[in-house]
């Protein structure tokens, strides 16, 4: 099994670049689709308000590709197993083989703790969000479980061949988590459902975009089915990170200017 096997050799640099910028033109539409919310709600400073829905958004995008990082992580490592299960050709493949049969749901916990990680490493050091609360940062993560909970029953639907079970219990296991721990009260749930609603046209918009620019992948065959739907879309969100990357720096240094 060589990296090779999950990436599509025709995807040249042109197709990469084009891809990035319909990523790019997508992100900008949606940021333009915020800004005219900002607008319309009104009550509020309209700078202000566009920028708390901007690093939601953002903080969205992360997010999610945090946590499809680790479902797309856990789809390539179980099928290297299936693939090698009972035929090892070198000591490092029997570690894994058995590690991953014997400790899978501790390897499966590891993963999950990688992509908080790499979560948190993203939204404060690579596209620092100032402005944000840790309340929100906390709906908005949940929300990108939910995300990927989404993701993960459309891939069963339209007939993936991966197992996904396992990946949609630990989330939906952290989402509960989340609603329902030892010290909450009533009211403390019935915030957190309220935070979540909130921020429901969010995640759709965040849905939308990443399963149009998927389709559009898989259509002129930069992303491959062979590879399994989620490699695709998880290199989707890669993209879309990037994009989210160079818009947020240019608009720091947009307001930065302004401000001066």
């Amino acid at each position: 099994m060589t990296l090779e096997a999950y990436t599509n050799p025709d995807f040249t640099w042109p197709k990469k670049l084009l891809f990035y910028a319909a990523a790019l033109l997508g992100v900008i539409l949606c940021d333009l689709i915020l800004w005219g919310w900002s607008r319309v709600r009104g009550g509020r400073d309209d700078e202000d308000h566009f920028t708390d829905l901007l690093n939601r958004f953002y903080e969205l995008v992360i997010s999610a590709t945090s946590v499809m990082s680790f479902a797309c992580a856990y789809v390539v490592l179980n099928h290297v197993y299936t693939l090698y299960r009972g035929s090892a050709d070198s000591e490092f493949m029997e570690w894994f083989l058995y590690v991953w049969e014997n400790w899978k749901d501790f390897a499966l916990l590891l993963l999950i703790c990688l992509s908080c990680i790499a979560n948190t490493v993203l939204d404060r050091l690579i596209i620092p969000l100032r402005g944000i609360t840790r309340e929100e940062i906390g709906v908005i993560r949940m929300l990108g479980m939910f995300y990927a909970i989404i993701a993960l029953v459309c891939f069963n639907v339209i007939g993936d061949a991966s197992e996904y079970s396992p990946v949609m219990m630990y989330y939906l296991g952290l989402m509960v988590g989340r609603f329902v721990y030892f010290d909450a009260s009533f009211r403390d749930f019935l915030q957190a459902m309220k935070n979540m609603f909130l921020n429901l046209p969010m995640l759709l918009m965040g849905l939308t975009l990443a399963g149009l620019l998927s389709f559009m992948g898989f259509s002129m065959e930069f992303l491959l089915e062979r590879n399994y739907y989620i490699v695709g879309v998880f290199y989707t969100h890669l993209f879309l990170l990037a994009a989210v990357f160079v818009i947020h720096i240019c608009q720091l240094i947009y307001f930065r200017i302004r401000r001066r």
